[in-house]
């Protein structure tokens, strides 16, 4: 159970498994657009290894953690996360044998990632993993509080491993961020590592989700493509409120939990979770 006060948040991972057996899954499994199947697509290819690099650039501070509260968050964070990386291997695995180019994103996403290891400090890997953090709370919870957002998913196993995924990224939204502020990390270092990434995480997705869609036939389809293109303006992802939440972060004092997520996590952990969850079953 999570207590009302995010700073004493229980952060556990729960032993989870989906699967996705062939033909389960229709070439474009996002409500059937092209782009933001392409999308959705390119972003779980990048889980996995920047998975393995929240965990990386976390770790390497726990032993300097001395606050039992965020010293076991930060255990329930890496055993999130290290099953978060794990699930979208799976999905991955099942979008690349659908033609989607997911194992060349995974490598292009370790090389940038191995890149940032060598280039930056271990406490400047620790603010881009902060801003990362926020991105992904950012959108998980408006998977989680918007239902256009959750229809675009239909009812697949996608859907189900995302909605999980969210949860947990809701969960632990302040561990990595509490970390970096606990071992010193600096309000500035913490804002310009949020202008780059804000950047080349933008330009990422453009660039990959353009070269994915470049090997799709569906793509020169005229109508088709530009009634995709024209709908990505009204996408839940992109309103106002999430821009400005995304934005929130490169303000002076800013804390993830200054948006109260409580309620939300309570009612899908009940809704996933409870004693009649749609995702007991897959629990291990």
């Amino acid at each position: 159970m999570n207590t009302t006060d995010p700073a004493k948040r229980v952060v556990r991972a729960r032993r989870i498994q989906f699967a996705y057996p062939t033909g389960s899954l229709d070439r474009h499994y996002v409500d059937g657009d092209l782009v933001m199947s392409h999308v959705i697509a390119y972003l779980s290819a990048t889980f996995p290894e920047g998975e393995d690099f929240f965990v990386r650039s976390v770790r390497r501070f726990a032993d300097e953690i001395t606050d039992p509260e965020l010293k076991s968050q930060v255990r329930g964070f890496i055993g999130q996360e290290v099953t978060h990386g794990r699930e979208h291997r799976a999905l991955n695995e099942r979008l690349q044998q659908m033609g989607y180019p997911t194992r060349r994103a995974d490598r292009t996403t370790r090389r940038r990632l191995e890149g940032y290891e060598r280039l930056f400090s271990p406490l400047t890997c620790l603010a881009i993993t902060a801003a990362l953090e926020h991105f992904t709370a950012v959108f998980a919870e408006t998977l989680l509080s918007d239902e256009r957002a959750q229809t675009l998913l239909g009812t697949t196993e996608v859907r189900s491993m995302l909605l999980w995924h969210a949860i947990e990224e809701s969960e632990h939204r302040a561990v990595a961020f509490d970390v970096y502020r606990a071992v010193g990390g600096s309000e500035r270092r913490r804002i310009w590592a949020m202008r780059g990434i804000e950047l080349s995480f933008f330009t990422a997705i453009v660039v990959n989700s353009t070269l994915s869609l470049l090997g799709d036939r569906a793509t020169y389809n005229p109508i088709r493509l530009v009634r995709s293109l024209a709908a990505i303006p009204r996408s839940p992802f992109l309103t106002r409120s999430v821009q400005r939440r995304v934005a929130a972060y490169t303000e002076p004092g800013f804390h993830p939990d200054d948006s109260d997520n409580t309620a939300l996590l309570e009612h899908w952990t009940a809704e996933l979770f409870g004693e009649h969850g749609t995702l007991t079953d897959h629990l291990r």
